[in-house]
Parts: C-alpha cells; structure tokens; sequence
C-alpha cells in the first residue's frame, strides 16, 4: 500500500486536475453559445440558397455555369475540417479516419486524391503523407480557426473554385463534424462541386424570368453560395468542437472526482492502519516494561 505522503500527492494533483477540466467545460460552454447561436442563424440560409442554386443549375448550360460541369473522376480534392486545439474526445480522430477511408475508396475507384487541411490537427497528421495538398493562398489561412471570418473563408473557397474550373480537380468534396446538439456531433460529407443537379427534376420548373441576366446571376450569386457553403461547414465544426469539447471536460471531470474519492478512501484506510500500528507499538511497549 503507498504511504501518506504519496496518496496525498494523488489527491491534490487529481484535485487540480478537476479544476482545470472543470474551468475548460465552462470555457467551452460559454464559446458553445456563441457558436451555436451563429451555426443556427447561417443553417437554414445557407440550405436555402443551396436549393435555389441547385434549381438554377439546371436551367443553365455548361458553358454557362462552368462549377456544374460533371466530369469523370480522375482527381479528386477533400476539405477536411477538424479543429486547432485537442482535448475533445474523437472530435478530430474521427474526422481524420474518414478522411483516409475516403481517399482509399477514390483510390480504389482510380482516382487520384488530395487532402486540403483546414485544421491544425489534421495537418499536423497529414502533413508527411501523400494525400496534403496546399499552395500559397490555402497554407496561411489553414489554421483558420485562429481567425474564422467570412473573409478568409471566402479566399480559400475562391482557390477551390479555381482548382475546379481550371481542371485542376474534378470534384471537391467537404468533409466536417456536423453539429446535432452539445453532446452530439455527425460525421458529415458534402460535395462542394461540382454543383449537385435537383434530385427530382420533373419538380423544378424551368421556365424563369431572370433578374438581372443569367450571366450575371452565375457571376455573382454561385460563387457567393459556393462560399457561404464552406462557410457553413466551418462554423457548424466550430460549434461542434465546443460541444465535443464540453463533454469531454464533463466526464474527464467525472472521473477525476471518482478518482478522488478512492484516494480519499485509499488515504483514510492508510492512515487508520498507521494509528492502528502506533497503537499496537504503545500498548506493546508498556506490556514489555511491567512484564
């Protein structure tokens, strides 16, 4: 059994353990508000203008809209988002794995595929491996959630958009943590482009009125989508690694509180048996000097 002094050592090291875990849960739940109130606000606009573009996407020609172009795969581009700082549970791991088990199956398919990381974690994984792809406008905004703004997501969603166009890359996918709720996060994979056409489009009615042009509409508005979609993904991670953050302070504060009981319990049995000895000695001792 460890004596006093070690078990005493384990309990106030445990016990600035679960102050620490305890002050980063109500950090991350103070920064989950704000991110939540921001990811809930963007959602329903973003999905939204996504349906509109889908439905104006097959009103158009290729040669009108060059993001719609549907091409055979040979190279494939995967924006994985995970997040700059660890200590929330599989939150990045899980990302991570289904960015590789996504690339293996492109791969299996003969295609080429490169991995955009966006994300500290991710690149600090990928960065050795095949699969990192970066160039001088995407590498110093990939830590960008030191910084996350429209405006530097709008630059690394214009990078993609020229890699596409430029014939660079035939499809770039999105792949990022969803966020459901505080304590739930869903593994989401969205292609960016080329554009999806509507799924039933015996519904869409094509027949439209266009103001201003078409050719202005596919200059301005389908970019602008195009980024807000990125956008969208990036501030549904951010809430999402709150939340994951969140709870996993939670139970790492849980669990540091049981650990403390057992060495609170460990620490008085020791100390109980240390007495008993002292006493034990003492008794001995006065009934060796009357013997």
């Amino acid at each position: 059994m460890p004596n006093l002094k070690e078990i005493r050592n384990r309990i106030t090291s445990v016990t600035s353990t679960m102050q620490i875990t305890s002050a980063m849960k109500m950090v991350s739940a103070a920064k989950l508000k704000r991110a939540q109130d921001a990811v809930t606000q963007m959602r329903p606009y973003s999905v939204k203008l996504q349906d509109i573009l889908k439905n104006l996407s097959a009103t158009l020609d290729m040669s009108e809209n060059a993001y719609s172009e549907q091409r055979n795969l040979k190279k494939v581009l995967i924006v994985g988002i995970t997040s700059n700082r660890g200590l929330c549970g599989g939150f990045n791991n899980n990302i991570i794995k289904r960015v590789n088990n996504l690339a293996k199956e492109y791969e299996n398919g003969n295609s080429s595929v490169k991995v955009v990381c966006l994300g500290k974690k991710i690149k600090d994984v990928l960065k050795k491996g095949d699969y990192y792809y970066s160039n001088d406008t995407i590498d110093p905004v990939e830590d960008i959630f030191s910084d996350l703004s429209f405006e530097n997501t709008a630059t690394i969603a214009q990078n993609l958009m020229d890699l596409f166009s430029s014939g660079e890359f035939d499809k770039v996918e999105i792949v990022y943590n969803r966020f459901v709720n505080a304590a739930t996060q869903a593994i989401e994979v969205e292609q960016l482009l080329p554009i999806l056409p509507p799924e039933e489009t015996s519904s869409v009615n094509s027949d439209y009125l266009f103001e201003p042009t078409k050719e202005e509409i596919v200059t301005e508005l389908v970019p602008k989508s195009l980024k807000i979609q990125l956008f969208k993904a990036l501030l549904d991670s951010h809430a999402a690694e709150h939340g994951a953050r969140m709870t996993a302070m939670h139970k790492a504060t849980d669990n540091a509180s049981d650990l403390q009981k057992d060495l609170k319990l460990s620490y008085n049995k020791a100390r109980q048996a240390a007495i008993t000895n002292e006493i034990l000695e003492i008794v001995g001792g006065a009934e060796a000097l009357n013997a």
